[in-house]
């Protein structure tokens, strides 16, 4: 199986993550997303929004979205489980994902789109409304350290995709957007403590393999080229409302 990647996007990181977790080696195959190949005909034959990850399977077919590229690489290797052993388990998770996706992910991703300079001659910016979306970020930041309170992951006693969900969060924020947990938040400064890179394994080959990468290795992962990747796939040069849908382009 083969990952269509960039190594600095936050959601082929999510897949990165979560295939190291269960041992699974993937081939990765770096897009150049300045250069404008997550829009050619022949990526888009892939995946028709012009995002990735895209996995593409032994026998050539592919899969886009990461959470539905996670599931598949759960259906073929169960264990560790990182989606829920039964019907009960898989709802709670899905709960967590979910809310870090649309309460964390998201907000963080507005922010940047809309404060970041490099955006300024890409989109029609909306910098009061990226402030006001940095707010509920950090709102949500300490909603996250009761939530831990007293529990080592965010679902409970072991890791699931909802603890990669917002680590790629997090860290995307910190190193794009400014957006750092504040010291005082004690349970969630000891969760990301637990769950970078430094502390786990499958968080550090992940992010090793999206360095070195690619059959593309002369695309360099530059922040100019990741915010190609966080445009709508047909969006005009000069956008004039609020970007409201970036997490599934990352």
């Amino acid at each position: 199986m083969k990952l269509y990647n960039h190594a600095l996007a936050p959601n082929p990181r999510r897949v990165r993550i979560f295939a190291a977790e269960k041992g699974i080696k993937l081939a990765l195959e770096e897009v150049d997303i300045l250069a404008g190949q997550s829009r050619t005909s022949e990526f888009l034959a892939k995946n028709s929004s012009g995002a990735v990850p895209v996995l593409e399977l032994d026998d050539g077919s592919c899969l886009s979205e990461s959470v539905a590229i996670c599931r598949y690489l759960e259906g073929l290797h169960p264990e560790p489980n990182l989606l829920g052993r039964d019907l009960r388990e898989q709802a709670e998770i899905e709960r967590w994902n979910r809310r870090m996706e649309l309460e964390l992910f998201a907000p963080i991703s507005r922010t940047f789109q809309n404060t970041n300079p490099i955006f300024q001659k890409r989109i029609k910016q909306f910098p009061e409304y990226g402030e006001a979306q940095r707010a509920v970020v950090y709102q949500r930041l300490e909603r996250m350290d009761h939530e831990l309170d007293g529990h080592e992951y965010i679902t409970g006693d072991r890791f699931t995709i909802a603890d990669i969900t917002a680590l790629v969060a997090i860290d995307f924020g910190g190193r794009l957007a400014g957006i750092q947990i504040a010291p005082s938040l004690a349970h969630l400064t000891r969760w990301h403590g637990g769950v970078k890179a430094c502390k786990r394994p499958s968080v550090r080959r992940a992010q090793a393999s999206g360095a070195t990468s690619g059959n593309n290795t002369a695309c360099a992962p530059t922040a100019r080229a990741l915010t190609q990747s966080c445009l709508p796939l047909f969006v005009p040069r000069r956008e004039t409302r609020p970007v409201n849908h970036p997490q599934h382009q990352l």
